[in-house]
């Protein structure tokens, strides 16, 4: 494990000492938000001169899965230029819905679709917006292709080697994180193929073509409490054998028309406790065990679209007040492409719901830096900003500075 890694692992055991408990009150949580996600900017310039501060864009991922119809030349012209349009007013990160699974890519055996892979990077390179790789391997039974069970160990061995070195040298660089073997916990045909240290061997086929590839787990139930020891014991396993595990990823499909939030704020402290960033990658609200699971017709009464929206809140409240949570990525946004259609922000006619209006406020009002104010008498003016990206102006002139939680504060000058 490299230097960077344990130090972070460090940082983050320690942080749980000081984490948002999970009975913590919405004044707690305010307070434990100002403690994780902001710090100190301080400006240098003339005294008593006006200034300005704006922020551009969050260090924390507020972020979607980029579903492979809107770059696929499946949606009409006008939805096409609508999704994206959307999709970047209202999110700094994302996530491939399907477009990078194996079984997608490989429906065939040597006949590799990279079209959609392709396009969805070139356009989130064009807008600088990370991109996690969902997933490099599959391993649920379902998901493996028929032509992968019919090789022996061998082949099947040297497959994954295959598709593990062409991914990673093909967008080396390119993809900020990927999910390196996805819910290993509820089934993994390789392992039980080829034995359990397959998956370290996954791990560092990756590494040795892309050192800098960022390798997360990635698994369900996790968030509800339901399967969080099994994650635990997992992940543990993992990081003893020396596998080279760089996160941990929790899907949020679980719940049902309501979470437990006492259930959230406990996972993310015993996930927390293991060392590593974790990122909420795959979050639907209603869930899979929701009254409108797989009822695609069913639609939300005004009642339970409020509802709704004060529960996303809730939840995007406490997940990021904790220190160890990097992101919260929705698994869709858009009725049309969102494989829990009422989870939606936008409905099919792009009108948006009473989630996306409180979603906006949290990240864009209550969650964005917005100031204006004049140096004191020396010259300097410091506040508290949201960790991420600020213009700062100062008698018609600009600069700006990136604010990372990894430093805590940053000084801009114009003398």
């Amino acid at each position: 494990m490299n230097l960077f890694v344990s130090t972070l692992r460090l940082c983050i055991i320690l942080c749980v000492a000081i984490s948002p408990n999970a009975n913590a009150g919405s004044d707690d949580i305010d307070q434990m938000i100002r403690q994780h996600r902001m710090g100190e900017l301080t400006i240098k310039a003339k005294p008593r001169i006006s200034v300005q501060v704006e922020q551009i864009r969050h260090e924390f991922w507020f972020g979607a899965a980029i579903s492979s119809s809107a770059f696929s030349g499946r949606l009409n012209s006008e939805d096409e230029r609508r999704y994206r349009e959307v999709f970047l007013s209202n999110f700094n990160a994302a996530v491939t819905e399907n477009a990078l699974k194996w079984h997608a890519m490989e429906p065939r055996k040597g006949r590799v679709d990279y079209t959609v892979v392709d396009a969805i990077l070139k356009w989130t390179d064009e807008n600088d917006i990370p991109l996690r790789g969902h997933n490099l391997f599959w391993g649920i039974p379902g998901r493996v292709q028929s032509w992968q069970k019919q090789m022996d160990d061998k082949e099947l061995r040297e497959a994954l080697r295959i598709r593990a070195t062409t991914i990673a040298r093909r967008y080396k660089g390119r993809f900020a994180e990927y999910d390196l073997n996805n819910e290993m916990i509820h089934g993994n045909y390789y392992a039980d193929r080829l034995g359990p240290g397959i998956t370290k061997q996954m791990a560092a086929w990756v590494k040795q073509v892309d050192p800098n590839a960022r390798l997360y787990l990635n698994d369900y139930d996790i968030l509800t409490g339901n399967k969080l020891d099994d994650y635990i014991k997992h992940i543990r396993g993992l990081l003893n054998e020396e596998a080279s595990i760089d996160g941990v990823g929790v899907q949020g499909h679980l719940h049902g028309d309501s979470f437990d939030p006492d259930a959230l704020g406990h996972a993310l402290d015993k996930l927390a406790a293991e060392g590593l960033p974790v990122c909420i990658t795959e979050f639907n609200f209603p869930g899979q065990r929701s009254g409108v699971y797989r009822r695609r017709g069913v639609k939300l009464t005004d009642d339970q679209e409020k509802a709704k929206a004060k529960a996303i809140t809730e939840y995007y409240r406490i997940c990021f007040a904790h220190p160890a949570v990097k992101g919260i990525l929705m698994w869709g946004f858009w009725e049309r492409a969102n494989w829990i259609p009422q989870s939606s922000l936008y409905l099919r006619d792009w009108t948006p719901t009473p989630s996306a209006k409180a979603y906006r406020d949290l990240v864009f009002n209550q969650w964005w830096t917005k100031w204006q104010g004049k140096t004191d008498k020396d010259g300097y003016c410091r506040l508290q900003v949201f960790y991420g990206k600020h213009r700062v102006t100062v008698d018609g002139q600009e600069k700006t500075v990136n604010l990372k939680k990894t430093s805590g504060a940053e000084t801009v000058s114009f003398k």
